[in-house]
């Protein structure tokens, strides 16, 4: 095929076309395809999502994002699932991406998030996305902030990333969301010492789940969380962390969470911070994806492929320090 005949790469396809038609009309096996071609890890794929995104970003934006973490066992599904329901009978529309830990060994992942979520899972004004996070730092897959703007073109108000509980590498999250949740059990005790300081210090807002369960308990580990929370330093200058009780189980609590979030927000839009944190956050996805990007065309190159083997023989044998051997490799990126 001749140049005059070749397509550029930016020109929209008609199952492009078919996949915006579809996202943009709410239509959730659209969003599904779209979400999948997002993912994929083919470079062709990869041209084709950033013509279908380029598309929908338009009209993306208008959604509350919040990132749900916590230690394992802390219920954060199950919390999901309840605050989902209660959403959706207040009239929301929800998109939960939730996150599986893919396995260092086969890179395989359980997905299990939608047998977790039985009574979301049956609510068409629901969706749940669950994503292997394919050895992502942050316990977040590395298209999750690609889904979220599909989501919120589809018609979705509020959008629910559930992170892999793996400790503080998982502050990721909070720089692709508006308002970051930390959800914990009654306990705290031992288990706030433990807790890592950097997750901590990030938090706007800590909901304690199964409180129904030791109402004593809860009431304590509430005002522990008080104290440490008073002692550091908070993310904004017109925000204070609240802590609050809730029970996922008995479905206890949502309504206060959901008033917590919406004054969050109000608190941030008014200072005008709540934009300003999206600004940011959009130029620091960019970086990413140009150190992303940097880092795939380096595994590519030619010259690379071929002498990585032997320059990684000779810093292994103790002949080359590794500052010598990266600039080398490097070196063939500007030859290229």
């Amino acid at each position: 095929m001749d140049a005059t005949t070749t397509p550029p790469s930016n020109a929209l396809t008609a199952d492009d076309q078919h996949l915006i038609d579809g996202v943009l009309a709410g239509q959730r096996r659209a969003l599904a395809k779209t979400i999948t071609l997002i993912e994929s890890t083919r470079d062709d794929h990869q041209v084709r999502a950033h013509r279908v995104l380029g598309r929908l970003l338009p009209h993306s934006g208008k959604a509350i994002r919040i990132g749900i973490s916590g230690v394992p066992g802390a219920g954060k599904s199950t919390f999901i699932e309840a605050l989902g329901v209660w959403l959706i009978d207040q009239g929301y529309k929800l998109a939960v991406l939730a996150v599986d830990p893919s396995s260092s060994v086969s890179g395989g992942s359980i997905l299990g998030d939608k047998t977790r979520m039985e009574q979301l899972c049956m609510r068409h004004e629901a969706f749940i996305r669950p994503s292997p996070s394919a050895g992502s730092l942050g316990g977040v897959a590395e298209k999750t902030r690609e889904s979220m703007l599909a989501c919120e073109a589809a018609g979705y108000d509020v959008i629910l990333v559930e992170t892999v509980g793996v400790g503080q590498s998982e502050t990721t999250v909070a720089g692709m969301v508006d308002m970051f949740v930390l959800v914990q059990l009654p306990n705290a005790g031992d288990d706030l010492q433990a807790i890592k300081k950097g997750i901590v210090e990030i938090a706007d807002l800590v909901a304690i789940n199964k409180s129904d369960i030791n109402p004593q308990m809860s009431a304590v580990a509430r005002a522990q969380w008080k104290q440490a929370l008073h002692m550091l330093r908070p993310t904004s200058p017109n925000w204070r962390p609240p802590v609050i009780n809730v029970s996922a189980l008995q479905k206890q609590g949502m309504d206060e969470f959901w008033k917590e979030i919406q004054n969050y927000c109000t608190a941030m839009k008014t200072s005008g911070e709540f934009e300003e944190k999206r600004k940011k956050q959009a130029l620091a996805w960019m970086w990413s994806m140009i150190e992303s990007g940097l880092h795939y065309r380096f595994r590519k190159n030619p010259s690379v492929h071929s002498a990585l083997p032997e320059i990684s023989r000779k810093v292994a044998a103790g002949e080359m320090t590794p500052g010598a051997a990266a600039h080398m490799l490097l070196d063939f990126l500007h030859e290229s």
